[in-house]
Formats: C-alpha cells, sequence, structure tokens
C-alpha cells in the first residue's frame, strides 16, 4: 500500500486558524479544500435555495393541487436506507403540511425489482390513489412512469440517481442530476431531494394562504432522517451534505428524533447523546438496509414512522434479529466468494483488472456488501452475482458491482450494454456502485467485456492501492478529548475521517477475536494501544502505519486508541 499525503495549503491553514479554528481542524479542513471558516458554517440558514432544482416549483404546485383537492396520494419507496429515509420524510412531512390520505408501496427485492415498474404501478392504481410520488428512484422508469399516466394517475418523480438517455414523461420530476438542473449539490441524496420538495411545498401553501410564516409547521424536526439516509447512501459529503447530516446530528444528541430511531440506536447498543456520522452507516443504516435485503423493506419503514415507543421497540428488535442473520449469510457467502476470486489468479499473482464472482448458493441480498468485501481485498471493481429468487426468473442472475476511484462503474456498464445488445437486461447506479440482471448464460460474456474495458480504462498507477492520510500526528494531539471532538465532526464520502501516518514502534501484538490484532505501540517516546480490524498478520518492530485516533474507554478512564487502517510497503 502506498501512502499519498494530503495536500495542506498554508494559507487556508492559516486563515481557518485565524477564524478560531483548532490548528488540528485546521489542517484536516485545509487538506480537504476548505478555504474559509465560512465554509464550516452548518446553520441551516447556509443551505443552499431550492430554487436551482429544476422542476421543484412544478411538483410543490402538484402536490398543493393534490392536496387543496383532497386527493390519495401514493409514495413508492426504495428497498434500502436512503429510499426507506426519503419515504419515511415523504409520509411524515406530506402529513405535517395538512395531507389528509398520504399511503406507500414499496417493491419487493425479489418479486418487483428495483424502481416503478409497469406492475407496481398498477398496484398504485388498485389502491385508490390520484398521485403516485416517487423517492428515490422514478428517473430510469419509463415504462412504469408511462403506465401510471395511462392509468390515469399524476406522477412526481423524486430521484437523485443519473438518468439515461430517455427520460420518463413525468407530470413533473425532481433530481439534481437531469439535464438542465442547476442545483450546484449533484451528490443530493433521495432523502435530501424529498425534503427539499417539501421546503418549497410548504412555501407554496404559504402562498396560498394555508399557513403563514409563524404558524407554518416545522420541517427541520425532518433532519435526523434525512442525515441518517444521506450517511447511509454513500453520497459525497459536499458542503450542503454535511450540514443536512450536522443539523440532523445536533437534533439526535439531544433525543430530538423519530421513536424508531431512538430504538434502532438502543438495539445497535449505541448511545444518541454521543452519536456521530459513523453511527449512521455502521449502525443504525445496516440495521435498516437488512429489511430490504433478506425481508420486507416495509419494517424499516414502518419503524421510521410510528409515533408508538412500544411498537418501535418490537420493530427494532426484529430489524437487529434480521441484521444478524444478514451478517451470518455475508459471512459465509463471504468466504465462498474469496475462494472463488483466489481460484482466478495465482496468489503471487497480480489479481486481473476487474474480478466477477457467482456461486448458485448466493442470496441476491447480500451480494453488494460481498463485493464490497472482494473490493476492498483485492482492490478491483468487483461484481458479485446470485440467482434471482423471483418465481420464474431462476434463468436470471442479480448483481451488485463495488468500484474503485478512477473506474465509473456505470459508466463502464453503459459501455458493456452498448458493445453486446442484449447481454444486461437491466443496469443502474452510480461511479462506485451498480447494478445488473443478466441471463446466467451470458455470464461469461459479461465477464470478458467487464475485463475489456477494465484493462482499457485502469492503468497501473489506478491499480495501486493507496491511502491518504493526513501526515504525521503532533505528541500533543494524542488526547481523548480531541479524538472526542473529531469524532463529532462530520466525515464520510469524499471527505474522509482523519488518518494519520508515520513510523510507529511496535512494542506488541497478540490476536483478539481470532481476527483482530491488539497492538502495543511506542508513539514519540510513549506508550499507545492499537487494533487493526480483520489483520491476522503480524508487524515488524518498526512499522510505517495509517491509523485513526479513538478515545477507549475502559472501566471509567479513557484513553487513546490507534485504529489502524493500513501499512505501508
Amino acid at each position: 500500500m502506498q501512502f499519498i499525503p494530503r495536500d495542506m495549503p498554508p494559507r487556508s491553514i492559516w486563515a481557518l486558524e485565524q477564524a478560531g479554528v483548532h490548528p488540528l481542524l485546521a489542517r484536516l479542513y485545509a487538506a480537504r479544500g476548505i478555504q474559509d471558516a465560512a465554509t464550516l458554517d452548518a446553520s441551516l440558514a447556509q443551505l443552499l435555495p431550492p430554487t436551482g432544482l429544476k422542476g421543484i416549483e412544478a411538483a410543490a404546485v402538484l402536490l398543493a393541487d393534490a392536496m387543496a383537492a383532497n386527493k390519495k396520494l401514493c409514495v413508492v419507496a426504495d428497498y434500502d436506507c436512503d429510499g426507506a429515509t426519503a419515504c419515511a420524510v415523504a409520509l411524515r412531512g406530506l402529513r405535517l403540511l395538512g395531507a389528509k390520505h398520504v399511503s406507500y408501496i414499496v417493491p419487493d427485492r425479489v418479486v418487483d425489482g428495483y424502481g416503478l415498474t409497469p406492475p407496481i404501478a398498477e398496484r398504485v392504481k388498485a389502491s385508490g390513489a390520484d398521485v403516485l410520488i416517487t423517492v428515490d428512484n422514478g428517473i430510469a422508469s419509463v415504462e412504469g412512469v408511462a403506465t401510471a399516466r395511462k392509468l390515469g394517475l399524476q406522477v412526481l418523480v423524486t430521484d437523485h440517481h443519473l438518468p439515461a438517455a430517455v427520460l420518463p414523461e413525468a407530470d413533473a420530476m425532481v433530481n439534481p442530476n437531469q439535464p438542465g438542473c442547476t442545483f450546484e449539490s449533484k451528490a443530493l441524496a433521495g432523502v435530501g431531494v424529498m425534503f427539499y420538495v417539501l421546503l418549497v411545498l410548504r412555501a407554496e401553501l404559504r402562498k396560498r394562504g394555508v399557513f403563514t410564516a409563524e404558524q407554518q409547521p416545522k420541517l427541520d424536526i425532518l433532519l435526523p432522517l434525512v442525515a441518517l439516509g444521506t450517511v447511509a447512501d454513500v453520497v459525497k459529503l459536499d458542503a450542503n451534505n454535511r450540514r443536512l447530516v450536522a443539523q440532523g446530528l445536533v437534533r439526535v444528541r439531544k433525543g430530538q428524533m423519530p421513536a424508531g430511531m431512538t430504538a434502532l440506536f438502543a438495539a445497535a447498543g449505541r448511545t444518541s447523546e454521543k452519536c456521530t456520522s459513523q453511527d449512521f452507516g455502521f449502525a443504525v443504516g445496516p440495521r435498516i438496509n437488512a429489511a430490504g435485503r433478506l425481508s420486507d423493506m416495509t419494517l424499516g419503514i414502518e419503524c421510521l414512522t410510528t409515533d408508538d415507543v412500544g411498537r418501535a421497540t418490537e420493530l427494532a428488535t426484529q430489524l437487529d434479529r434480521i441484521n444478524r442473520e444478514r451478517r451470518e449469510i455475508e459471512g459465509d457467502m463471504r468466504e465462498q466468494a474469496l475462494e472463488l476470486a483466489q481460484e482466478m489468479f495465482d496468489p503471487e499473482e497480480e489479481p486481473p483488472s476487474a474480478l466477477c464472482v457467482f456461486d448458485p448458493d448466493f442470496h441476491e441480498g447480500v451480494v453488494g456488501i460481498v463485493a464490497a468485501k472482494l473490493k476492498d481485498l483485492h482492490h478491483r471493481p468487483t461484481f458479485v452475482f446470485a440467482p434471482s429468487q423471483a418465481a420464474g426468473k431462476g434463468h436470471e442472475l442479480k448483481g451488485s458491482g463495488r468500484s474503485i476511484p478512477g473506474f465509473h462503474l456505470r459508466d463502464a456498464l453503459d459501455l458493456v450494454a452498448k458493445r453486446h445488445p442484449g447481454v444486461l437486461l437491466r443496469f443502474g447506479g452510480h461511479a462506485m456502485a451498480a447494478g445488473c440482471t443478466l441471463e446466467e448464460d451470458n455470464l461469461a460474456t459479461f465477464e470478458e467485456a467487464l475485463q475489456q474495458v477494465a484493462q482499457e480504462w485502469l492503468d497501473e498507477a489506478t491499480l495501486q492501492r493507496r491511502l491518504e492520510t493526513d501526515g504525521p500526528l503532533l505528541p500533543e494531539y494524542r488526547r481523548p478529548e480531541l479524538a472526542d471532538t473529531l469524532a463529532r465532526e462530520v466525515w464520510g464520502q469524499g471527505f474522509a475521517p482523519p488518518t494519520f501516518s508515520e513510523e510507529i514502534e511496535v512494542l506488541g501484538q497478540r490476536l483478539v477475536g481470532e481476527k483482530h490484532l491488539a497492538l502495543k505501540l511506542r508513539h514519540h517516546g510513549q506508550p499507545v494501544d492499537g487494533i487493526w480490524f480483520g489483520r491476522v498478520d503480524p508487524l515488524p518492530p518498526l512499522a510505517h502505519l495509517a491509523f485513526r485516533l479513538e478515545a477507549d474507554e475502559w472501566q471509567g478512564n479513557k484513553r487513546v486508541r490507534f485504529v489502524v487502517e493500513g501499512m505501508a510497503g
């Protein structure tokens, strides 16, 4: 692994320090492109105005008209955490603003597949709805939207995924990535898009005299859900997304969140008063996602929308159990996938430019997680396939892919589809994560085509495993309270958590839990504990390590621990 020190412009560091930012935070922020303290202002007033979102005024008018006519609204959700939180925000927000009839449908991963399909549109119509609202999906649902409108439904698409060449002909469409949209934050998650739609709807209702500025409903109570979905969907935490997450965190730490989120924190064994963005991504989010992977996302959405504490606890416990089951399935699949991947190349050789793994016993709900593990291990774009569990679709394979920096996965799938028409039945996604469906007979063709694209696009430098770091940690910053300060900041995709790197003495090491390396280290002459999760091979006496700071509490005493991320060499 090669460590790449982040550039830390002295002028930016100086400007931040002059504005009162702690010297360490000034270094870290400057290394992530922050040039002045104004950018760090996380207040709601600093959120980007919704005016740049193409179609949002039309969306607000459509919803306001529908509510005035007492029409029935139905939200079509998605089965991941972003889709679930976006649905919960839509349901709670619309009801807050006066909608009398709001229901939802969430597709089943196995039976329905992704997005607004014609059968889903028919189910919405059969439910008695007049208006169909998609959240976190719809931009690719050309046929589904057409069917819905043919059935007499009005359709509002809210989404954030990248569009294809042909767009659905919806009555209104809000997506920062649609052609002609000038909204500055293209990284807005599906839940963020829905939150913005509600803001403009409230303004439209004010204009119509339904509310005054003084007595209008407060939509900021939805921000914990917005923050959770934004982090869990691993979208880039640009300045606008960081503000949304920061505002959500403030409220969660005060206990101002839906009963279901409170129950999920308890089920995960986390303390909401000390909540960090990492808790959203690694504790609460996975428990919601597990419902969509192995069961029915209705459980997750109900957990986030109920105000009954007892019911919330019951649902959170159920989601926790499903998540444990998911971990067991994932663990078995991961071991199997690792063996299959290792059979593809000699251990002494470099892996191929892209990996493609399939086993008939794999579960389609967990392929994405396993693909991520393989990608991390081998540093290659990776697809993992499982047989479709849908009735009559056993001949189809569902694949989920994860990528490395420099290889846009959805664009790669698009090129494969153009070069080999008919091989991909469906595909979609982002730069770093994408999915596709194909006939099992076409798997070999797909694998060869993906390898070809990877060989063309990836060079030796891109295939070299690299880790950006923040350089050495000064000994005076090795303090538990500073570790806590860092933890409370908003870090995530595109705004990486602080990772320091330097040569450190290794005084002792032992395996814990059979798969983690517990370390005794010496940093600038002082002993410090360390842990390397998932590492079993011993370290040399002097190692160039990359590590994060963590405040570890044991028997009431707080101390600093180094969480090792990698070793140079």
